[in-house]
């Protein structure tokens, strides 16, 4: 609630115009829980971090402009970083309890967090800087692609 005279500045979505952060992070986080427990690592995380990704390509102009106002902007990039680190924790969790192990005894669940969301964040960037053109989705298969070896590795 704003006093007289204060400046309320509201944050953008991210990615999404009218979906919040914590909508975006619950969603990432609950399509990774709900994947089927033998799936592959690379091939559910992938699929959670589509959730976004699909939204994107759905509001294609609002989101583009929203992305790039995020990407371009110091303050808000950071801010939007700053939230990945608790999707990057969600991720871990869950990753883990799908594992077995807790987070703290293997490597792996943060790991692969941490590189799902390297390859959320070159999409956004690469969707970003193609204006569009790219498909967000097409994106996300082939970066997956790219790191579903390392995602997959048992041992």
């Amino acid at each position: 609630m704003a006093l007289a005279g204060e400046v309320v500045e509201e944050e953008p979505s991210l990615p999404v115009v009218g979906r919040s952060r914590r909508d975006h992070a619950d969603g990432i986080r609950t399509e990774l829980a709900a994947r089927p427990g033998g799936e592959p690592p690379s091939a559910a995380l992938r699929n959670a971090v589509s959730v976004p990704l699909a939204d994107c390509a759905g509001h294609s102009d609002r989101a583009l402009r929203v992305v790039q106002l995020i990407l371009r902007t110091p303050a808000l990039h950071a801010r939007f970083l700053e939230r990945q680190e608790q999707w990057r924790d969600d991720l871990t969790a869950e990753l883990a309890r799908r594992a077995g192990p807790g987070p703290d005894t293997d490597l792996h669940p943060q790991l692969a967090a941490g590189m799902a969301l390297t390859a959320f964040n070159t999409v956004l960037r690469r969707w970003s800087d193609s204006d569009g053109a790219e498909d967000p989705l097409e994106l996300t298969d082939r970066a997956f692609a790219v790191i579903a070896p390392a995602l997959d590795h048992t041992g």
